[in-house]
């Protein structure tokens, strides 16, 4: 019994050190995101397309808003003489508009969203590309995103900082 307890240890304690030996050879890399993407030089056209954009939107809701103060106000000038008819006509009127108006400005705030996505996908897809590179070129067996502190520690003895190659990579 005696035996079969100390081979049992003696071959756990060798795959012991076979993983150990393993685990410390893996090479990783890790970059953020965000600034390798912040550092392109189309982020910044893709900004502002997004801010004219965002403009054109707001331009059109301030108009629509704009309206609909002018008929509401003519709403309360008049409401005192309106026979009870054209009373409810204006009164769904003004309702119609500002659910018009309501849903227009969700619509403008989805489509926005949808907009800046698929930019920042496109970019991320060229990141992708950039990442892929410099990981088959030196071996990594993975690379990490540190955006938003999803790794709260790195050991840099174990793992390279990539973000500053991957910025130059994209430069080209």
């Amino acid at each position: 019994m005696k035996r079969i307890v100390l081979v049992l240890m003696m071959a756990l304690m060798g795959l012991a050190g076979y993983a150990q030996t393993n685990v410390t050879s893996v090479k990783y890399g890790y970059l953020s995101y965000d600034s390798v993407m912040k550092a392109m030089p189309e982020y910044a056209q893709m900004q502002s397309e997004l801010a004219e954009l965002r403009s054109q939107y707001e331009a059109e809701q301030k108009r629509v808003e704009d309206d609909f103060n002018k008929k509401y106000e003519e709403f309360l000038d008049g409401q005192a003489s309106f026979p009870k008819t054209i009373l409810q006509k204006r009164q769904g009127e003004l309702q119609e508009m500002l659910d018009k108006n309501i849903a227009f400005k969700k619509e403008s705030q989805k489509m926005l969203c949808e907009a800046e996505a698929n930019l920042q996908e496109s970019f991320r897809g060229f990141i992708n590309m950039a990442v892929e590179t410099i990981g088959k070129a030196r071996g990594y067996a993975f690379i990490l995103n540190t955006d938003k502190d999803a790794l709260p520690f790195i050991n840099p003895e174990m793992g390279e900082d990539i973000t500053k190659d991957v910025k130059a990579l994209l430069q080209k």
